[in-house]
């Protein structure tokens, strides 16, 4: 491909955005769309090029917005579809892309659609959704569980059958084989992109067609009692179907009706697996998103491993991604520690494909231990104990010293960390060697050089725990060294080099001349632009 013919999203950084903790406007202690506006030439400076908006639609908030009732509204905790279009103009004047959440998976019990299906057997809305008669014994028509703890069946006495939900019992699963249903959410994705966003992000893609026979799910043979009730099962017929497939092209078809939209799908799976999402002659997902590195032990062979069997893996013109934090796992500085999370941050934003930042992990923000009493997550409350809860990862972005962090002044919705007075946008703005100048070094220096944005990736063979690789696009070449381990390494490739550090998780070293055999201190990273 010709450098031209790279799209916004092969070249740019998307950040994701959890609503209800990013700026409060209004002082009720939820963020909102007006404080998302309030905070949007903190992100253009940051250097991020796409905004993706977790959902932001009305719902009775069972798991806060991915339980909706009314897909082309706005919840008035988050303002109202004014505030919306004010919004993506903000955006797109500072020349950056908006993203929405589409949950086409499941809706509310509360939305009009599943009202209607539930009221009588023969309503015309009853096969929008999935609906069985009980087993023989009256219990659940067959074994699939629900990922938030307990049977996937729900049982409703007025018509004697039980619906199907892969989440809560007030998130009932959307019948996808129904060709109604298919045009009904396809007329929802031509509602926002008619008024000018950019994409969507579609929550959990694989889970959208179920097996058409409802046969059992096979028992989990690495199953013990610390896991939670989900795994007991291998989701082997409750989720990727062969047939989900034709859905995601018919959602791409949508997308390719306008210019230059993007469409990202979450998808839980195996690399060999989650590359068929891209689609037949790539008219799937443009990013099926690559979740490795959430998943993965923070190891350097393991990792590059992992990166070149999914660069082996991808089909031709299929651009890669990667995620290192989301709203639905443990921040990546709370995982592999405070200064491997430097380390994570330089992979990130160097390997080839399009990184995706979860909001304050560019100040290297933590979980927070909630207390019992403030648990919102419905996850955590339904199997306390081996329910793992999402609130550590969703507190807060800590703006600066004053109280509450800047993110409101009425009562946060979640407590924030205890060190927000340090660890904040305003203290480390301009501060050297913080954890989010790194990250404005990084987003800068990767928007400049193509090597960086689409250059191609060669692993470059390294010992003990250090993961190396080349980034190169026509004459320029950046050898990126990462130390993922506490103690240093030397480091000495097969091949002859020389070059200059361009940017360092320890910054006294930026500027230095580095050639051939190097010593790699503990948790340290080296981004090299060489000779």
């Amino acid at each position: 491909m010709k450098y031209n013919d790279y799209l916004w999203w092969h070249k740019g950084v998307i950040y994701q955005v959890y609503p209800r903790s990013y700026k409060d406007s209004d002082q009720d202690g939820v963020g909102d769309l007006r404080g998302i506006i309030e905070k949007l030439d903190y992100l253009k400076e940051l250097g991020v090029d796409a905004v993706w908006v977790s959902p932001i639609y009305p719902s009775p908030m069972a798991d806060f917005g991915y339980d909706v009732s009314d897909y082309t509204g706005i919840h008035p905790l988050f303002g109202n579809m004014g505030d919306f279009d004010d919004l993506l103009k903000e955006v797109h004047e500072r020349e950056m892309k908006l993203i929405l959440d589409l949950v086409p998976n499941h809706s509310s019990n509360e939305h009009p659609w599943f009202r209607e299906s539930r009221s009588s057997k023969d309503n015309p809305k009853r096969d929008w959704y999935i609906w069985k008669d009980p087993a023989p014994d009256g219990g659940p028509p067959n074994n699939w569980l629900s990922v938030f703890g307990g049977p996937g069946w729900e049982y409703d006495e007025a018509t004697g059958q039980y619906y199907y939900h892969a989440f809560l019992k007030e998130q009932p699963d959307l019948n996808w084989r129904n060709p109604e249903v298919q045009k009904a959410m396809l007329d929802v994705m031509r509602f926002w992109l008619e008024k000018g966003v950019d994409g969507f992000r579609v929550d959990v893609m694989w889970h959208m067609v179920k097996d058409d026979q409802f046969r059992d799910d096979p028992p989990n043979p690495d199953y013990n009692d610390k896991m939670n009730s989900y795994s007991r099962k291998i989701p082997a017929f409750s989720t990727d179907q062969d047939e989900v497939h034709d859905i995601v092209h018919k959602m791409r078809r949508v997308i390719d009706d306008y210019d230059e939209r993007l469409l990202i799908g979450e998808i839980y799976l195996p690399i060999s697996k989650l590359v068929r999402y891209y689609g037949e002659d790539n008219r799937g997902a443009h990013l099926p998103f690559n979740f490795q590195l959430l998943q993965l032990p923070w190891d350097a062979a393991k990792i590059e491993a992992a990166i070149s069997e999914y660069e082996g893996a991808l089909p031709e013109h299929g651009w890669p991604n990667w995620v290192l934090g989301n709203h639905d796992n443990s921040r990546i500085a709370s995982r592999v520690g405070k200064e491997q999370a430097r380390v994570a941050a330089m992979l990130l934003l160097s390997l080839r494909g399009t990184p995706t930042i979860y909001y304050g992990d560019e100040l290297g923000m933590e979980d927070v231990e909630i207390p019992k009493e403030k648990i919102q997550d419905p996850q955590a409350l339904n199997e306390p104990g081996v329910g793992r809860s999402r609130d550590p990862e969703r507190t807060p972005m800590q703006w600066d010293d004053s109280k509450n962090a800047g993110f409101t002044t009425g009562e946060p919705w979640l407590p924030l960390m205890e060190n927000y007075r340090e660890l904040n946008v305003e203290k480390q703005w301009s501060k050297e060697g913080s954890m989010l100048q790194l990250h404005r070094k990084l987003l800068e220096l990767r928007a400049k050089e193509p090597a960086l944005h689409i250059g191609k990736y060669n692993p470059v063979p390294s010992n003990g725990n250090l993961l190396a690789y080349l980034r190169e696009y026509e004459q320029e070449k950046f050898l990126i060294v990462l130390n993922l381990g506490a103690s240093e390494e030397i480091f000495e490739p097969e091949f002859q080099w020389q070059g200059t550090v361009k940017i360092a998780t320890h910054t006294e070293l930026e500027g230095e001349k580095l050639n051939q055999k190097i010593t790699i201190a503990a948790n340290q990273g080296l981004l090299i632009k060489l000779d």
